[in-house]
């Protein structure tokens, strides 16, 4: 994990709204159904849930949100640019969830993966992350129009 060294993770700011939106399109976490401003204001507006922001040489290469609300922890929008996957820095993210919830005396976390997002099933699985046999079920209850 040399590269992950290089770089720092610190608590969103306003200033990197437009670079943290940016990486998420960039990385094909953003749907037409979710607003990526709303889900930072929504997030921000949440006292157990955090954003966390990767930096490397000032620039944002990296992002993960996260919360707990009181009986699991949930993971969303773990991003690392393209180029600069690979490098430690998806792991370094999600450590720094881990570290946060344990610190709230979180059991467990919840995170959701896309079917067909192999890549993605093999980075957690390597983060020892397990395929749960539970299905998600979801209900949009206000329109992010």
């Amino acid at each position: 994990m040399p590269d992950a060294d290089k770089s720092v993770i610190v608590l969103f700011e306003e200033q990197h709204r437009q670079d943290v939106i940016a990486l998420w399109k960039k990385c094909g976490l953003v749907r037409a159904w979710n607003d990526p401003d709303k889900d930072i204001d929504r997030c921000l507006n949440v006292d157990a849930s955090r954003l966390f922001v990767l930096m490397k040489d000032q620039t944002v290469i990296g992002s993960v949100m996260t919360g707990y609300d009181g009986h699991r922890g949930a993971v969303y929008y773990l991003s690392v640019d393209p180029a600069h996957q690979g490098g430690g820095y998806g792991r370094k993210l999600m450590q720094q969830c881990e570290d946060y919830l344990t610190g709230l005396s979180c059991p467990k976390i919840n995170l959701f993966v896309r079917k067909d997002n192999d890549a993605v099933h093999r980075f957690y699985g390597e983060m020892d992350y397990a395929l749960e046999t539970s299905a998600a079920f979801g209900k949009r209850l206000i329109p992010d129009d």
